[in-house]
């Protein structure tokens, strides 16, 4: 008996033993290295996912930062935009100043070089991208007679990407006055047919709230063509740029590579300008009171050519009460026309009689124009109209 255990003991294993050993083991192994191959495709597209979040949001930050700060210290004549469109967008702000303790600038940069912390002037007159639109066509001041503005331009624009062989491949950049443009972020792609940019303008009508609506694409692009913001040049059509208060960027980020490898992600961000429009001051309280009436009679320019001439005199709130009116609006509709729509043009405010000469009109039309003032707020006070123009 002792023999006989002792060579069951001796005997070792079985060539099929080896096999089912073999055979589980293999099985074990296998689902080991398949849940680390899971285990590793799963980091390994999280890291890409993570990867295309960053690039979306450094883009997306690296715009807001800048835009948020357009119309911030500005000299009362120079604009805070002045170019917008699908792939480009410029405009002032005091984002950054090397003088150390200034209070209005956002950043201070010692290093910063001086050419880029202010103004454009006229002589350094620049192309804005993707367009033949020249800017500045004047030197905007600041404190001091002679005091260049510390406002500079800030352009951002989306250009291809010539570092990939990828047609639908964009890249972002940043530039300053007339620095060279800097990158921002690349493997940037539209989303779907919507555009880069998008623009929301603020719309006032008399004695309703305002409303933001989008700027249709149809406008674009918009260009401040009047050197002098806030003038009366600067009105109807020319200043619909300085109602815009908002951008709505859209961008789709890919990981660099294509087909069944490829990852993307997309990001839509609204931003707001609050330094855009007229400032807010504390003296600005109710709805300014007009006070005044509109007359509107035909008139002749010194060439003979069909005018309207406009006369007011200052309303109410402007010189008693808050004293807070700080321009006037006038609208100007067809007879057979039944709304008013945007204003046609305003006024700066200032005087104790106002008269305007509308040249923009043609023999046989029939008008309608309608006078109301704003305040710093901005509101406006309830619009009064004028009798129906015939012109000869």
């Amino acid at each position: 008996m002792t023999n006989a255990n002792e060579r069951l003991r001796n005997r070792g294993v079985t060539l099929i033993e080896m096999l089912i050993a073999l055979t589980v083991f293999g099985i074990i192994t296998g689902a080991a290295f398949a849940a680390l191959r899971s285990q590793t495709r799963g980091l390994r597209v999280g890291a890409e996912r993570m990867d295309l979040l960053q690039n979306l949001k450094y883009a997306t930050d690296a715009m807001e930062r800048n835009l948020r700060t357009a119309g911030s210290n500005l000299p009362d004549d120079q604009p805070f935009l002045i170019y917008a469109d699908v792939d480009v967008v410029a405009f002032n702000g005091d984002y950054v100043t090397n003088v150390a303790n200034d209070p209005w600038s956002v950043y201070f940069d010692p290093d910063a070089p001086t050419g880029s912390v202010t103004a454009l002037t006229k002589a350094q007159q620049i192309t804005i991208p993707h367009s033949s639109f020249s800017y500045p066509d004047t030197s905007y001041q600041g404190t001091g007679a002679s005091a260049n503005s510390p406002a500079e331009t800030m352009i951002f624009f989306v250009d291809p990407d010539s570092s990939t062989s990828r047609s639908d491949d964009f890249a972002l950049y940043r530039q300053v006055n007339r620095d060279r443009p800097q990158l921002v972020a690349r493997n940037l792609m539209r989303t779907g047919s919507t555009p880069f940019f998008e623009y929301f303008r603020i719309r006032q009508v008399p004695s309703t709230p305002a409303q933001i609506v989008q700027v249709a694409g149809t406008d674009l692009p918009l260009r401040h063509t009047v050197p002098i913001h806030g003038s009366i040049a600067d009105t109807a059509g020319a200043a619909l740029i300085d109602s815009v208060r908002g951008v709505r960027i859209n961008f789709t980020t890919n990981n660099g590579r294509e087909g069944t490898a490829e990852r993307t992600r997309s990001i839509i961000k609204m931003i707001r300008m609050p330094n855009a429009g007229l400032s807010v001051k504390l003296s600005c309280g109710d709805e300014p009171i007009l006070g005044t009436t509109l007359t509107a009679v035909p008139d002749t320019t010194a060439s003979g050519s069909p005018a309207v001439t406009l006369n007011w005199n200052s309303a109410t709130d402007e010189y008693q009460g808050e004293q807070d009116v700080a321009r006037y609006a006038i609208w100007r509709r067809l007879a057979a026309v039944t709304t008013w729509g945007d204003p046609y043009l305003s006024v700066p405010a200032g005087d104790t009689a106002y008269v305007y000469q509308d040249i923009n009109v043609q023999s046989g039309d029939m008008y309608f124009y309608a006078l109301a003032a704003q305040d710093c707020t901005p509101s406006l006070s309830t619009m009064t109209t004028s009798a129906l123009v015939i012109l000869p």
